[in-house]
């Protein structure tokens, strides 16, 4: 078994494959797994227990949410206990390929993934090495958990469910314990167009002395849109972080269908993870939703490999991977679209004030409840008609 790419899907297969006696094979083109970590990498505290995720990749424990904007003002939700955890994304990467190598898959960096046929046996790849060197790699059975990049898959999107994009970029920031402390145990984001146009910016915290900043938004080829440097470095400075040790720069794309109608397998290459459009819009998460992906095609490819190769169990792939997902993930995609793509002036700003409004007699878990579950029915019958695009 052949896996391109050692995120979170990738790497979490391959684990699920090696505990169960599969020989995999398990390569990223990075040459280090601590590199490009960009991830908000929050998740619900059951993420953290339903994954056996351990404390080395947990940076911060957080209990509240803070929302600023649109304009200046702020509305802050805490709970009485930890709702959720901010993880070390680069540390998450490694240990989850550090956990697979622990079952017996074998890890190889630097290797990129450059094309795949058929042959009488199975899969040939075609990969490169960190030396430039191109070789053949057969298998099997190979999976593309290479990301929204999409290495081997290819882009399958259609007119009617598009690839929707969004990009971001995010510092890493060494401040003083005082700093720290007025963004400490809270997720903080920052809406309304004059933060971020059709997107939203963020401060996380992190180990102690270390917040996580950053912006994103979809990506809007109908109109100009600020260079996303320039509206961290605002934002940035409106936070009072402008003058902090900068420990890391990094950036990304997201790229995800609403409806997640395409193609999950061709012949013997299977898509996971991002490759198959599992990174949620709303929120830019993804981190949960390829763990769990890899959960449901585990079992699967074990049927497989134990009936001689036989499609039929993988014949149900994608419609287990949208059961998983649940029926409220189209929704949550819609919703995104109308809320970031809309976020462009005055108006905008005054139909998420109305929105924003409804959420001040909620808990912080209810806003848990409705941005990492997309339970959308706790706004209760106010946001109806914001959800459907009636106001």
């Amino acid at each position: 078994m052949l896996v391109v790419g050692a995120g979170p899907s990738g790497a979490e297969l391959a684990r699920l494959l090696a505990q169960a006696g599969v020989d995999v094979l398990l390569v990223d083109r990075l040459k280090h797994l601590g590199q490009a970590a960009f991830s908000s990498a929050a998740l619900p505290l059951e993420a953290l227990e339903r994954f056996g995720l351990p404390a080395d990749v947990v940076a911060a424990r957080w209990s509240g949410w803070q929302l600023v904007g649109p304009g200046e003002q702020r509305r802050l939700w805490n709970a009485d206990q930890p709702l959720g955890v901010v993880l070390d994304f680069g540390a998450l990467r490694q240990w989850l390929a550090g956990q697979a190598q622990a079952w017996g898959a074998c890890l190889r960096l630097g290797v990129t993934a450059l094309s795949w046929h058929h042959d009488a046996a199975g899969v040939c790849t075609v990969v490169r090495d960190a030396d430039g060197r191109r070789r053949m790699l057969r298998s099997r059975w190979l999976v593309d958990a290479s990301g929204e990049g999409r290495a081997l898959i290819g882009e399958q999107a259609t007119e009617a469910d598009p690839l929707v994009a969004g990009m971001g970029v995010e510092w890493l920031l060494q401040v003083e314990p005082e700093q720290h402390r007025l963004w400490a145990d809270r997720l903080s984001f920052f809406l309304g167009s004059d933060w971020v146009r059709q997107g939203y910016g963020w401060v996380f915290p992190m180990a102690p002395g270390q917040l996580k900043v950053g912006v994103c938004r979809l990506v809007d080829s109908s109109r100009p849109q600020p260079a996303l440097g320039l509206e961290l470095g605002a934002l940035l400075e409106r936070c009072g972080l402008g003058q902090p040790r900068v420990l890391d720069r990094h950036g990304g794309r997201i790229r995800s269908t609403v409806r997640r109608r395409e193609q999950h397998r061709v012949g013997r290459l299977i898509g996971l993870g991002d490759a198959v459009s599992t990174a949620n819009l709303l929120g830019g998460e993804g981190i949960r939703h390829a763990l769990a992906s890899a959960r449901v095609l585990a079992p699967l490819l074990l049927e497989a490999l134990a009936t001689a190769d036989s499609t039929d169990s993988l014949d149900l792939y994608p419609s287990l991977l949208r059961r998983e997902l649940g029926w409220r993930w189209s929704l949550s995609g819609r919703l995104a679209r109308r809320t970031w793509l809309a976020l462009a002036g005055a108006r905008a700003d005054a139909r998420l004030e109305r929105l924003l409004a409804g959420l001040q007699t909620r808990r912080a878990e209810d806003l848990s409840a409705l941005l990492f579950d997309y339970r959308f029915e706790r706004y209760g019958l106010k946001a109806l008609p914001y959800l459907l695009g009636w106001r």
